[in-house]
């Protein structure tokens, strides 16, 4: 396989905290939205009952959840991404760099993210289970990513609080080169 150029990083990966503020921010001003004090000023709501607006309100939330756990979960595949790059170009010689290169030398830059966690798995002290999680929690971003057309069976809900704590143990666990 001819050797894959490198990737130029762009810098542009959004870090959790980024992510968290953004979260928090858009939250408060759903709920500032459909407040009691903006609601007598707002013709969307005429003839709505307050329950119709809780309502509304708890499903542009939910939604928001789940749009800023794709944006969580996209900012962890880059992670992992630029690790495995970034462990390839320094040609570190401990086992979980020396598989990433193997890897790389086989497919290149666009190496599938299973490998990179079976790598993971194989050659590094970090806990099996949280690998798990992370696998299970991207098969919940596949169906998100993908229109959740189809019913998901993972196994298991999951809500932006639960892709944050997923996301907060992944950077405290693993040691991502930079």
């Amino acid at each position: 396989m001819p050797r894959a150029r490198r990737v130029t990083f762009s810098g542009e990966h959004l870090p959790l905290v980024q992510i968290a503020q953004y979260y928090s921010d858009i939250e408060a001003s759903v709920r500032s939205y459909f407040s009691f004090d903006n609601l007598r000023s707002d013709d969307r709501f005429i003839g709505y009952t307050p329950l119709e607006i809780e309502r509304e309100m708890y499903s542009v939330l939910a939604e928001h959840g789940q749009s800023t756990s794709m944006s969580i979960l996209a900012s962890l595949e880059a992670a992992f991404r630029m690790d495995f790059l970034q462990r390839c170009y320094k040609r570190q010689k401990d086992p979980l760099s020396r598989s990433f290169r193997t890897l790389y030398q086989q497919k290149g830059r666009h190496v599938p993210l299973g490998d990179i966690f079976l790598q993971w798995t194989s050659y590094s002290t970090v806990p099996q289970s949280i690998i798990s999680d992370l696998e299970q929690a991207f098969r919940y971003r596949h169906w998100l990513a993908h229109g959740r057309y189809w019913t998901q069976k993972i196994g298991r809900e999951y809500d932006y609080d639960d892709i944050y704590a997923l996301a907060e143990s992944i950077y405290n666990s693993f040691p991502f080169e930079e």
